[in-house]
């Protein structure tokens, strides 16, 4: 191999090791640690939603409904995501309304056999000089589980 294709070779190694298509959270459990796939699906800046809220759809008529919300006065709207909901769920966590730029984000607090507890905190926008009014939210697709799924707001 000459020296330019050992240094594309070792580029795009580093690209498909670097790239990973899913988010995961860590939880643990008992001191052991196992991993729960936690995929970010969506995030933007409008909701609808005038209170913060937080909710688990696992239907495709509850999660058609949740679009039909937020894509109100959006022209064209957000797609809605192609969920299998025999095998996945979906988490929203909604802000309510901010003047600071902020997106809520959600994280897995605690995992037991029995329940999850998810952790609701806002993420900080990058434009300090942010100064519109929203209603982010944030919508995040999971294995589906029969475990209760416990909200917490971040202090």
């Amino acid at each position: 191999m000459n020296h330019i294709a050992k240094k594309s070779f070792v580029v795009f190694a580093f690209l498909l090791v670097a790239c990973n298509g899913q988010k995961r959270a860590t939880a643990k459990e008992g001191g052991a640690e196992q991993q729960t796939d936690f995929e970010l699906l969506v995030s933007d800046s409008y909701s609808g939603a005038e209170n913060s809220e937080t909710m688990v759809i696992t239907s495709t008529k509850a999660l058609v409904s949740f679009f039909a919300q937020i894509n109100k006065t959006r022209k064209p709207g957000l797609p809605v995501p192609d969920i299998d909901f025999e095998k996945e769920m979906i988490i929203v966590t909604c802000s309510g309304p901010r003047n600071d730029g902020s997106l809520p984000v959600l994280k897995i607090k605690e995992e037991t056999t029995s329940e999850m507890v998810l952790l609701s905190a806002l993420k900080s926008s990058e434009d300090a000089q942010f100064q519109g009014l929203t209603s982010p939210f944030s919508l995040y697709k999971m294995p589906l589980t029969d475990k209760e799924i416990v909200f917490e707001a971040a202090q």
